[in-house]
């Protein structure tokens, strides 16, 4: 064995890894922190404009309430404790809502051809009800289906189903913010398509955003 040649060896890798383990630190807390975490201990990470990312992420989800949510807390109830005349406690009372006027259903239709793509969004208030039915003729489309604030800033968005390849949907949402919410569609087939949808409920107005760039 080869003494003399090892132990350089060896002080190579220990320094090696002493540098990679300082350059990670370095990384973590001028970086990935502020970031990820808006924890910035050295000040660097708000002078690069990093802590406007968390800043960003916590004012876009902070306020999305969970509109339908405790629910199950009835399962953890007992009717033994309560005379049967008596109702359970209702958790979220915004399960149910009366509106001054009937629900108002609303059809759009729009042809794209190859490769073009639009947008159709429902305005509407926070826990408004929508039931709605697209489907495609002549081919297959992607979809986005997608809410947001405009007021609030691109950031402020959620998804609630992303699909390729499909001609048909039919389902129900509860807004959980006021805003839009609505499809983004793409013609992913290599011929013109209609798509009619149907949306039923308690929004504002359909918004037609057109064919887009």
């Amino acid at each position: 064995m080869n003494t003399a040649t090892s132990a350089p060896s060896a002080k190579r890798a220990s320094l090696g890894l002493a540098v990679a383990i300082v350059i990670a630190a370095v990384l973590l807390f001028t970086a990935v922190l502020p970031a990820e975490r808006g924890y910035d201990p050295t000040g660097i990470g708000r002078r690069l404009g990093l802590m406007a990312l968390s800043d960003q992420r916590a004012a876009a989800t902070a306020s999305i309430d969970d509109v339908l949510g405790h629910m199950d807390e009835l399962q953890a109830q007992t009717a033994a404790a309560m005379s049967a005349k008596d109702p359970l406690p209702l958790p979220n009372p915004a399960v149910s809502q009366l509106e001054a006027a009937a629900p108002h259903t609303e059809t759009i239709e729009v042809t794209l051809g190859f490769d073009e793509k639009t947008e159709i969004k429902a305005k509407l208030g926070k826990a408004k009800v929508i039931v709605y039915d697209w489907s495609v003729e002549g081919g297959e489309v992607y979809v986005d289906f997608h809410g947001h604030d405009p007021s609030k800033g691109d950031a402020y968005w959620v998804r609630y189903e992303e699909a390729d390849g499909i001609t048909h949907r039919s389902g129900s949402l509860v807004a959980p913010f006021a805003g839009e919410h609505g499809w983004y569609w793409l013609n992913v087939s290599n011929k013109p398509i209609k798509i009619r949808l149907t949306v039923t409920g308690y929004q504002e107005k359909l918004i037609n955003y057109g064919l887009l760039q």
